[in-house]
């Protein structure tokens, strides 16, 4: 019998299954466009907090150290539309500050403000040029707000289409896999059949660890530079926010008390899901920790 017939046979006998297939291609295409354009969004976020970040820094170090870790919060975002300068904060009131972020970050409005007015209270120089703060910064600010407005918005996009994928659930059991690496994993791995072993898909990933030698001397082991780089920065994100799952924190500290650093340990665990995350797809089930050897 011909592909065609073939085709045309399921066609008549299980509609349901093709239907199915062009649903999940659907799914994938558009999950495609999505995922590249939150990556974009958040490269656009990275670059309008490091020019935040540069401008604090070069202007008021104290208060960077406050409010540049916490530029994801919308609440320091708020607060630095309105009040750009070192100033601003200062002719506002500690009082009033509090009263009107307390709505935005009611568990930490007290102290995010007390720590802005130590800051503040640390250097009493005024570097020159500080009073252009007032315009750059909250227009700079209002970008980044605008951006994190969008990508909320986009999560909830991704979100709803990774709901109709089969694979959805089975991805998201994953510990430290959430909506965004789960749709980043459909996009540049989908149901795994393109890959014969899990070395394969470690390979692809770039998450393969290799030591550079030179003569007789072995220097410390690196992730290849090479490899999708979507696929890296997932497996390797995901693997931090695992490190709250008992099964990955293991492994994370066995590694660090065999001498690997930070960064290489979270490589190795990556490295380690890769192999459960090529099960799981192989298999088609859902994530199961592993039984605890006996004593």
């Amino acid at each position: 019998m011909t592909a065609a017939a073939v085709i045309a046979d399921a066609a008549r006998t299980m509609p349901h299954t093709l239907r199915s297939l062009e649903l999940t291609d659907e799914i994938t295409a558009e999950l495609t466009v999505l995922v590249g354009f939150d990556q974009d969004l958040a490269a656009e976020a990275t670059r309008t907090s490091n020019r935040i970040r540069g401008l604090l820094t070069q202007f008021h170090p104290s208060l960077e150290r406050v409010l540049g870790p916490r530029l994801d919060h919308p609440a320091v975002t708020w607060l630095l539309e309105r009040h750009g300068s070192p100033a601003a904060p200062r002719k506002a009131g500690r009082r009033k500050l509090v009263e009107v972020i307390r709505p935005k970050a009611p568990r930490i409005a007290q102290r995010l403000i007390d720590e802005v007015f130590d800051a503040l209270a640390e250097q009493t120089v005024v570097v020159p040029g500080t009073g252009t703060l007032d315009l750059v910064i909250p227009s700079l600010a209002r970008s980044l707000a605008a951006v994190h407005e969008q990508r909320r918005a986009l999560e909830a996009q991704i979100g709803q289409l990774l709901e109709a994928h089969p694979l959805s659930a089975v991805l998201t059991s994953i510990p430290g896999v959430a909506v965004r690496t789960a749709a980043t994993l459909l996009v540049t791995v989908g149901d795994g059949t393109g890959f014969p072993t899990a070395a394969h898909l470690a390979s692809y990933a770039g998450l393969a660890p290799t030591t550079k030698s030179s003569g007789t001397s072995i220097h410390g082991e690196h992730a290849p530079r090479g490899g999708n780089r979507q696929l890296k920065h997932a497996m390797f994100l995901s693997a931090f926010a695992a490190l709250h799952d008992p099964v990955s924190r293991t492994y994370y500290d066995r590694c660090r008390a065999r001498g690997k650093t930070h960064t290489q340990a979270l490589l190795r665990l990556a490295r380690q899901r890769i192999n459960v995350l090529f099960a799981m797809l192989r298999d088609g089930t859902f994530y199961e920790p592993p039984a605890p050897h006996p004593a």
